[in-house]
């Protein structure tokens, strides 16, 4: 399967560098840039696809992966094909039904048999078959739906059951049904994520996090898409944040793959808090500097009527930014601990007030005392013991959780 993807991979780059290079889109940057950022996202469903299949080839998760990629690809080349005429009309309506296996594969099954590839639980069995027949009928109702064929201004679909209104409405009910269905596998997630240990709460958090990425990306996007230029032309800067949409895609088969072979797995927790300090630190820092620079550019209007702002107060105001950075990122840094990481925060709290007791405190008795408590507060254990050896004798302190 991989090396049928990576020949498509092949294919789609050649025909898209030899027809229109340069050809206008209606998402992101024009030109073979764009080409690229639109392909390598779905790249690298095959390649992580492929790469957990051979290391763990009992897991379908990878063969999931490797058939979506297989299937997207296939897409890439069948969007290449240049021309208008009416073979390529007949090949557009025959293969309308290919979105439809890879948006199942990766948002019902890729979900509902993650992170292990078995399902939650025996009572997900009949889900799992009904979603297979609903994928399969929806692909039948997009190839055979009447009305205008995508991609082509003006034409009818020529396979669609022109003139069967009752045929029509049968067959809007499963593309509506595959939404329902993958809604379904994202509840079994939550549940499978509340009803299993730490590991495999890791495994769910690295595909949560990278879809976080996806849908905040695309949030920031839709803000963008609101302030148009002036020609009525997207600005380059919205035209780049529709690529980095794209380019988040590719987040999560990588998440998948972390996830599923287990490489890494803890530093989750690490990656999540520094994107939740270093995201953060940026938005004010941009909000700051553009306030600043609009602040100062209003008082100098008011003050002298110049409209342009000086080069000294843009200076000024970056130099205020890279004073504010580290002042800024400690008292985020001290939020988000305080505010997602409370344990964590809680820990270190207390062995800082313990270790400020530990230099004035003289009596032992009450030292381990103090000890054991710490170690009941940062740690968590069942049972403590404290072994202290003043002489020759031994003396044992134990404390349970319970007290």
């Amino acid at each position: 399967m991989f090396i049928v993807g990576a020949a498509l991979t092949l294919s789609s780059l050649s025909v898209g560098a030899a027809t229109e290079p340069s050809t206008s889109s209606d998402w992101g940057t024009a030109g073979p840039l764009s080409f690229l950022v639109i392909f390598l996202p779905f790249l690298a469903f095959p390649l992580v696809g492929a790469l957990i299949a051979s290391r763990r080839p009992e897991n379908p998760i990878g063969w999931i992966c490797l058939a979506a990629g297989l299937f997207w690809m296939f897409i890439v080349v069948e969007s290449s094909i240049p021309g208008t005429a009416t073979y390529p009309v007949i090949i557009d309506a025959l293969l309308q039904w290919t979105w439809v296996p890879p948006v199942g594969l990766l948002g019902i099954y890729m979900i509902l048999l993650f992170p292990d590839g078995r399902l939650p639980s025996r009572r997900w069995r009949p889900f799992a078959w009904f979603s297979g027949a609903v994928i399969v009928l929806a692909s039948v109702a997009v190839t055979l739906s009447p009305g205008p064929l995508e991609g082509h201004p003006g034409v009818s679909n020529p396979v669609g059951l022109e003139g069967h209104s009752m045929a029509a409405q049968v067959l809007i009910g499963p593309p509506v049904l595959l939404p329902l269905c993958i809604l379904a596998s994202a509840f079994s997630l939550v549940w499978r994520y509340r009803h299993s240990g730490g590991e495999v709460r890791l495994q769910i958090r690295w595909v949560a996090f990278a879809a976080a990425c996806v849908g905040i990306t695309f949030a920031v996007t839709l803000v963008g898409a609101l302030f148009p230029a002036a020609e009525q032309e997207r600005p380059l800067w919205v035209a780049l944040l529709q690529d980095a949409v794209l380019i988040s895609y590719a987040g999560v088969p990588i998440a998948i793959g972390f996830a599923v072979l287990r490489y890494r797995l803890y530093d989750i927790d690490l990656l999540i808090n520094r994107t939740l300090v270093y995201g953060s630190l940026t938005a004010m820092l941009v909000a700051l500097y553009f306030g600043g620079v609009a602040t100062a550019q209003a008082i100098i209007q008011a003050l002298t009527g110049r409209v342009d702002l000086p080069q000294l107060a843009i200076v000024v105001s970056t130099l205020v930014i890279a004073a504010l950075f580290n002042p800024l990122r400690r008292r985020i840094q001290s939020f988000i601990d305080r505010r997602f990481y409370r344990n964590k925060y809680d820990a270190a709290k207390t062995l800082e007030v313990f270790s400020a007791k530990l230099r004035d405190e003289t009596d032992l008795d009450s030292l381990n005392t103090e000890l054991i408590s710490v170690v009941r507060e940062t740690m968590q254990p069942a049972q403590v013991s404290l072994w202290v050896r003043p002489g020759p004798s031994v003396r044992v302190r134990s404390q349970t959780k319970d007290g």
